[in-house]
């Protein structure tokens, strides 16, 4: 079978290093890709915008399963022009993806179906949300764009000025949304579940690291690291969160005509009072891919596949490592603001002869030299009997990495290697 990958960040490089060892494969592309991707992929110079264009290449390549990465081209509709067409897509419709691209789509869905999540407020104007803020909310207080942000459109207001020079960033673009939430108290999870629009089978389980800083400070970053399992989500807790959260949503979603197929990434905070949704991600996460294909024994072809075609039910349950993995993502010095470009990397093989595996994000070459092309550039992702091992592993190995313009947080995995210190 001949699968056409969409991405070309460290979630793609991950999707494409566990796709390629599926027995099913026939030839693997990848569009666009990147200069890691093309060791495990053919790459093509596809728009996953183009909607005609990919769907051509699909009816010219033969191409039995399309698995889009990420978030902006299953809000711009493509899964709903490939399936048009016939062809098996692994990703929500364009309307299903709103759980994803509306947060106040998500909130609205939430109040419908009793799923518990943070108090809320839509807010299309910036008296509107000022008055919230006078009247509504205390602080802290917390304040997203309601689309697409690339995991930096929240912001976590401790005092009035800060929750004052959100709202008017925000609003400083005509035409933006915003939805503002109650603060909640607890320490995050996030929580794979795969789902063919009827039937669910949970994926594992991660903690990413939001914050750029050491200590979970400075501003929302897309992530730089991440580790798997996120023992603090308990089996006892990730039921309760399939049962009160994931399948009210599922159901609700095929109930009034929008199934969802493909992975629901569930944001939850583990709360005095049990898990609460922060948000979905109607896509794997981006660096928590990164750990859970490191972990994952399973064929990630045929499972996906599976749920593209609706028989998820017949598939067998997923099995992974029980030792964990963590990912350190390095990022480009700048990030998340405006991040150095160019700055050449070198060293990667000797990471990986450590033992770890370093999957490539913002990257591209120039001529032979592989250099930073985004925020986020390389994600060393390392397994070990412990989490304190396998950030021991993965330090030791990004360690080995010549790339001068690059900084990385040195404390991911922090909370589980307290717990396991018994601190």
């Amino acid at each position: 079978m001949n699968i056409l990958l969409i991405g070309g960040g460290g979630r793609e490089h991950a999707l494409a290093w566990k796709l390629a060892q599926s027995p099913l494969l026939g030839t693997l592309f990848a569009a666009p890709g990147n200069p890691g991707i093309a060791a495990h992929a053919t790459l093509v110079p596809l728009d996953a915008m183009d909607h005609a264009a990919i769907v051509a290449f699909c009816a010219e390549k033969t191409i039995g399963l399309v698995v889009i990465g990420p978030e902006a081209p299953l809000v711009d509709g493509l899964a709903d022009s490939l399936r048009t067409a016939g062809v098996p897509v692994f990703g929500p419709s364009k309307a299903a993806a709103q759980l994803e691209g509306s947060k106040g789509f998500t909130k609205d869905l939430c109040a419908r179906a009793g799923i518990p999540t943070a108090g809320y407020l839509r807010v299309t104007d910036r008296d509107t949300a000022v008055r919230a803020l006078n009247g509504t909310f205390g602080l802290p207080v917390v304040i997203k764009a309601d689309g697409l942000a690339a995991g930096k459109g929240v912001t976590v207001a401790m005092t009035r000025d800060e929750a004052m020079a959100a709202i008017d960033d925000l609003f400083a673009t005509p035409g933006a949304e915003a939805v503002i939430e109650e603060f909640l108290s607890g320490e995050e999870a996030s929580l794979f579940v795969l789902t063919d629009g009827t039937h669910l089978m949970p994926f594992g389980s991660a903690q990413d690291h939001k914050r750029v800083g050491e200590g979970d400070t400075g501003p929302n970053t897309g992530g730089m690291g991440a580790y798997s399992p996120a023992r603090v989500l308990t089996p006892a807790l990730e039921q309760q969160a399939i049962d009160t959260i994931v399948r009210p949503t599922v159901e609700t979603m095929a109930a009034e005509g929008t199934p969802f197929v493909g992975v629901l990434y569930a944001g939850l905070m583990l709360t005095a009072q049990g898990p609460k949704l922060i948000e979905y991600n109607a896509r794997f996460g981006d660096p928590e891919t990164q750990v859970l294909m490191l972990r994952f024994e399973g064929d990630l072809a045929a499972l996906m596949l599976a749920t593209a075609q609706g028989r998820l039910d017949e598939a067998p349950a997923p099995v992974f490592a029980a030792d964990p993995t963590l990912t350190v993502v390095v990022a480009a010095r700048g990030y998340p603001g405006t991040p150095a470009a160019g700055g050449a990397i070198a060293g990667i093989d000797a990471a990986e002869a450590t033992g770890a595996t370093v999957f490539q994000a913002g990257t591209r070459l120039s001529g032979d030299t592989l250099v930073a092309s985004g925020g986020r550039v390389l994600a060393v992702t390392a397994r070990g009997a412990s989490v304190a091992a396998a950030q021991a592993a993965a330090y030791r190995a990004a360690a080995l990495l010549d790339f001068p313009d690059g900084f990385c947080r040195r404390d991911i995995g922090w909370r589980e290697v307290a717990r396991e210190r018994g601190e």
